[in-house]
């Protein structure tokens, strides 16, 4: 397996140090705390360890209250809210040096059948026929700050293939961007593994969706981003190691936060994960002001 990828499997091997309590470390991807959607991995793996193995997970709601420290260990609390007939449910609380820093609430459920419908995939490029690139181009990344512009442009286990705006519905500075995602090796048959890692990358560049109408706006070093929430569903089994088409778009901005929400499809057009976010967008005044 690709090194980068392993490591990664490995950020979310918990150690469990007493009922319903694990420990996760961290690890630098180039942004100022703990990358958002390392968390999200992890709390989800946590919960997974307290529920049952008939029961997959559907939902998810997080919260960021505070910047991890990727120099320390992250330990997770499991509470075990409900172990229904079809549906359990936990919070997962992350604490560092003695703080909640997030928390998140899940519920899983055993596999039924019901009602089906979905929103059509937007009509897009094939992955193959876009360039290997660095999400958003170099020329967007240059006004990133500088630790965001390292982090993009590090060697990562997922690519990414984007959609031009001349290709999608997105051209004219729309607040919309469509990408295709997978892991950049093969992964084991574990349907685990592939939700954690799909909460992984989800936050990758969600929240981003809501900068596209206002580079102008925002210069170099003038700008802070940060998660607030994060919330997703899964709708359908899926593998992180096949691609998939991340169709994002931001509703709205104002206060100071931007709002993004995104859908997860298959190659053959099967909407399998929902995703929701809003993030703190500050403008800083402008040095000397």
């Amino acid at each position: 397996m690709d090194h980068r990828l392993a490591a990664l499997q490995r950020l979310l091997e918990l150690e469990q140090i007493e009922q319903n309590i694990f420990r996760g470390e961290s690890r630098d991807i180039g942004s100022p705390q703990v990358y958002g959607g390392q968390v999200l991995g992890q709390a989800l793996k946590a919960a997974y360890a307290t529920v049952e193995p008939d029961r997959r997970a559907h939902s998810l709601h997080a919260y960021f209250l505070r910047r991890g420290d990727f120099n320390a260990p992250i330990v997770y609390f499991v509470d075990r809210s409900r172990d229904g007939h079809s549906f359990t449910s936990r919070r997962v609380t992350a604490l560092q040096h003695g703080e909640q820093i997030f928390h998140l609430s899940a519920s899983f459920q055993l596999e039924e059948e019901g009602l089906q419908h979905q929103l059509e995939m937007p009509p897009v490029p094939p992955p193959e026929s876009l360039d290997p690139a660095v999400p958003f181009g170099a020329e967007a990344i240059a006004h990133f700050p500088e630790r965001l512009r390292q982090k993009y442009m590090r060697e990562r286990p997922f690519e990414f293939r984007v959609v031009p705006p001349q290709l999608a519905d997105s051209a004219g500075g729309a607040p919309r961007q469509y990408f295709w995602l997978r892991t950049v090796d093969a992964l084991p048959d574990d349907d685990v593994l592939h939700r954690c890692l799909l909460a992984y990358v989800s936050d990758f560049h969600l929240l981003s969706t809501a900068l596209l109408p206002h580079e102008a706006q925002a210069p170099r070093g003038r700008l802070v981003v940060a998660s607030i929430d994060h919330a997703m569903w899964f709708h359908w089994p899926l593998r992180v190691d096949e691609w998939l088409l991340y169709a994002t778009d931001s509703p709205s901005a104002s206060g100071a936060r931007g709002f993004a929400r995104g859908s997860l499809y298959t190659r053959a057009g099967r909407l399998v994960a929902s995703t929701v976010q809003e993030g703190l967008l500050r403008l800083l005044p402008p040095t000397g002001a």
